[in-house]
């Protein structure tokens, strides 16, 4: 397969997009990187490939855009049945209702609670809110978690869907004013065991080179000089 036939566009930070790229090391299928600029003019081809959101990740397939990384996780799966590993286990549809649960649950009380916390300005009522809501979301896939190497046994659409946003959990934690491998410490670890998967290592960026770029991303919103 020639690397044209699949474009990713993308953005270096995001963990969405990076979901993405660890899903297409897995499965070893050869793609087209485009960089995209978020903070200032968007591309052409980002509106016309997702005219609904205008964001990263999109997945050009032949042509054909596919949006939000959770859809393009399982799209990957059903366009290259005979690429491994799944993602979602094939022969099990109680195994693949529960990833699908857990990888929503990472999207709704992750990214979005501790995107809270670098976005305030000193209220502190509200700060703690996020703060308590983000550490029961962590203590949650912790027990999930268990003693289990990865989320589903193997590794799959959890791992990929949550790893991505552990540099930036370390970042919230700063904001927050907590450990993370004190609240979530099996979690910590199998954020260790992933990194050790050329896949991930390959893909994410060190929590300071996020931290530094939620600084870039809090002067430029105007919540800090």
């Amino acid at each position: 397969m020639a690397a044209s036939e699949l474009v990713l566009l993308d953005f270096w930070a995001s963990p969405f997009g990076q979901r993405c790229r660890i899903a297409l090391a897995e499965k070893k299928l050869p793609y087209e990187y485009s960089e995209q600029e978020l903070l200032g003019g968007k591309s052409d081809l980002l509106l016309r490939s997702n005219p609904v959101h205008a964001k990263v990740p999109v997945l050009l397939h032949h042509g054909n855009a596919i949006c939000e990384s959770l859809v393009i996780l399982e799209y990957l799966d059903d366009a290259f049945p005979d690429t491994t590993p799944r993602l979602l286990p094939a022969a099990d549809p109680y195994a693949r209702a529960r990833a699908r649960f857990w990888a929503d649950y990472v999207d709704k009380k992750v990214y979005p609670v501790g995107t809270r916390l670098w976005k305030l300005k000193g209220e502190e009522e509200l700060h703690a809110a996020a703060r308590a809501e983000l550490v029961e979301a962590l203590r949650t896939l912790d027990g999930e978690l268990g003693d289990k190497r990865f989320f589903g046994g193997e590794f799959g659409l959890v791992d990929v869907a949550l790893v991505p946003l552990m540099p930036w959990v370390y970042s919230f934690a700063r904001y927050g004013g907590f450990s993370v491998e004190e609240e979530c410490p099996r979690v910590a670890a199998w954020a260790r065991r992933c990194m050790e998967r050329d896949s991930v290592a390959g893909s994410l960026r060190s929590p300071e080179e996020i931290y530094d770029f939620i600084g870039l991303l809090r002067k430029h919103y105007g919540i800090v000089d």
